[in-house]
């Protein structure tokens, strides 16, 4: 494997990472975190890589000549001056290197037999430091879910296709095998298609899956998780393997305007698209939402799997919405999540390990690649070719004068081409950056445009001692509380992922990672509508300072106020700065001061959508109201790119359900 950096860009990374701990322990030496980063970016590679190499010039330049030379201390004050408390947006986002180099530290593990091995990490030593315990060495009593393996449920290997048993043509070919592309395959196949699946990512079976998260981000995620917005301002996180980002998220499952669980006044999202354009039949849909659950049991976590972070924010939120004079918020809803981790109440429920996002490595998440994946496969002869990119949709003229997809152009995983015939039709399900790009390459005019976020953001906070338990030994996530016009919800990472996101520089970071088990975490969630685009193959995406900015503010200071109510001393938003929040505080004042632009706090998004948007007029849409391209004959789009507008609540289920409405009430191809 060629190394990533270079002799001069490695010495550089040594120099940050001792000014990153000055006047903190490190039980990991200096050499190992930047062994550890080059591991990780050796395994991403790609353009990723590319941007990381130009970002650790520019930052040696920012930091002034002979830095690495100099003393720790010098080192140090000149983060502290040109990075952290800086106000210019390039400074801002190089100052984001400090959460690579936390994670590769807190991400460290040791090497053993096998890669992921558990006992080889029972001494981790950064483990250890932080006082956590791998799942493997956890004590589970009477009554708890024990942390063991299901077998049966993966894709049988026999039915994942090298390039050499590759075929020339199929009836259907389908881009994406991640929510909407597995739904949508799983029914063109029972039709009686034959189906093969596209997929760009690689086959991970979940017992290849570790708790090895610099490896699993790195093999399972889009650019090592480290995927961004042009400006930077936002990652999004996306899968990049068989069965897409169901492989590596927390299985939350929310309907859009469903009674009783969202906010009576949230926007009617489905009255919303009608509006826009995009009528859609919201009682085939709201069925097109219990097919899904029915196949994956999607139902209410049991609170056991959220024993501590989820009562945290759930008995938070009532004693500070008790006191609250605002009636919006006292008609909030707090709940727990529905997830397909399980079902729940059986012997394959969720085991709550807490490594959700980096891929279950037990088997117990009903994911696509639990369950329409291999069911397609087995039952109706679909077969998935991974590592492999769709570049393009070769086009015919149909008789009746619109354009009708011959081939699609693939590139093997050898980086060969290789022309696919499709018999029938294409169902492009790449999701919404992917899916627009593809469309893109194909001459179909105006995609990528009005894409929305539901832009994420974290607030950490530090808990007495000996109160609430280690949130690290439950369910990522397992509970929310839908404010109207943002949600909380509460999440807690295993410790690379945690070290990413934990708020501070230097000592202050350090003394809040030993607090590991002491400190509860939730995130705020909030809508940004029709804000991005897709430009020279990359979102492009600015919050609105008028409209975004206000409920950014106002949604972590309520967050860090439901903490404060819950019993917390001191709370860590996940400002660029590193601010810590007491209760004397005046909270609303504070944050308004401190956020003045995105670059000001850290914000990410696990579910882009938008881009290639139902319309039932071509000249304002890509897709009509049954998901078919506008001008093409047998092209659908099925995935969360078609939406028109926000959802405002986790994307997974709807896009199953989109996917189900376009293929699954009958022949899409007739």
């Amino acid at each position: 494997m060629t190394a990533p950096f270079n002799f001069g860009q490695l010495k550089f990374l040594k120099a940050l990472t001792e000014a990153l701990f000055h006047e903190a322990e490190m039980v990991i030496s200096p050499d190992q975190v930047v062994a550890n980063i080059c591991d990780l970016f050796a395994k991403v590679g790609g353009t990723k890589l590319d941007e990381i190499r130009l970002s650790l010039t520019a930052t040696e330049i920012v930091l002034g000549p002979l830095f690495a030379a100099s003393r720790v201390e010098t080192r140090a004050k000149r983060i502290r001056d040109r990075l952290q408390n800086s106000q210019f947006d390039l400074f801002q986002d190089m100052a984001r290197l400090r959460g690579i180099i936390y994670a590769c530290y807190y991400g460290h593990w040791q090497p053993g037999v096998e890669a992921g091995d558990q006992d080889a990490n029972a001494a981790n030593p950064v483990h250890a430091q932080i006082g956590f315990t791998l799942p493997k060495f956890r004590q589970r009593g009477a009554g708890e879910m024990p942390i063991t393996r299901i077998d049966g449920r993966e894709i049988d290997p026999a039915h994942v296709l090298g390039a050499a048993d590759l075929a020339s043509e199929y009836d259907v070919i389908v881009v994406g095998s991640g929510a909407g592309g597995a739904v949508a395959a799983y029914n063109v196949a029972a039709q009686g298609y034959k189906v093969l699946i596209v997929e760009a990512g690689p086959f991970y079976p979940s017992h290849h899956i570790t708790h090895h998260e610099l490896d699993m981000v790195a093999e399972l995620f889009k650019h090592g998780a480290l995927q961004t917005s042009t400006n930077r301002d936002f990652v999004v996180f996306q899968g990049r393997c068989v069965g897409g980002s169901s492989t590596i998220n927390n299985g939350i499952c929310l309907r859009v305007n469903e009674a009783g669980r969202t906010h009576p006044d949230a926007p009617d999202v489905l009255a919303q698209w009608a509006s826009l354009g995009a009528p859609i039949d919201a009682a085939a849909f709201h069925a097109s939402y219990d097919a899904v659950q029915e196949k994956l049991g999607i139902a209410a976590i049991e609170p056991r799997s959220g024993r501590h972070n989820g009562p945290h924010l759930l008995n938070g939120w009532a004693a500070y919405a008790a006191a609250s004079q605002d009636p919006k918020e006292q008609r909030a809803v707090a709940d727990w999540f529905a997830k397909n981790f399980g079902p729940p109440g059986t012997a394959t429920a969720c085991a709550y390990c807490g490594y959700c996002n980096s891929g279950c490595a037990y088997g117990r998440r009903m994911g696509m690649a639990q369950t329409y994946l291999p069911e397609a496969c087995r039952d109706f002869g679909a077969r998935i070719l991974p590592g492999t990119k769709a570049d393009r949709i070769i086009w015919q003229m149909a008789i009746d004068g619109r354009r009708e997809a011959e081939a699609v152009r693939l590139v093997l995983p050898d980086g060969s081409r290789a022309l696919v015939r499709a018999r029938v039709g294409v169902i492009v399900a790449a999701g919404t950056i992917a899916s627009s790009k593809l469309l893109d390459r194909s001459d179909i005019a105006g995609t990528g445009r009005n894409i929305s976020l539901n832009v994420a953001s974290p607030v950490v906070a530090l808990m007495p001692e000996g109160v609430g338990g280690d949130a690290w030994d439950e369910d990522q996530m397992s509970s929310y509380v839908d404010c109207g016009d943002y949600l909380l919800e509460s999440h807690f990472q295993p410790p690379m992922s945690m070290a990413s996101l934990m708020p501070g520089w230097f000592a202050d970071h350090s003394a809040r990672m030993k607090n590991y088990g002491r400190v509860h975490s939730a995130g705020i969630l909030f809508p940004a509508d029709r804000r991005g685009r897709v430009k020279d193959g990359k979102l492009k995406f600015q919050l609105d300072r008028d409209a975004d900015l206000p409920v950014l503010r106002r949604a972590m200071a309520t967050l860090a106020k439901v903490h404060f109510a819950a019993g917390a001393l001191e709370c860590y938003p996940a400002l660029t700065v590193g601010q810590a929040v007491t209760p004397d505080m005046d909270i609303d004042a504070f944050f308004e001061s401190v956020i003045r632009e995105s670059d000001d706090v850290t914000l990410s998004s696990s579910h882009p959508h938008g881009g290639n948007a139902i319309h039932a007029d071509p000249r304002h849409g890509i897709v009509d109201p049954e998901c078919r391209v506008h001008g093409t004959a047998n092209v659908l789009v099925s995935d969360a790119s078609v939406f028109p507008s926000c959802i405002r609540v986790n994307a997974q289920w709807t896009t199953m359900a989109m996917a189900h409405y376009a293929t699954g009430r009958g022949d899409p191809f007739r």
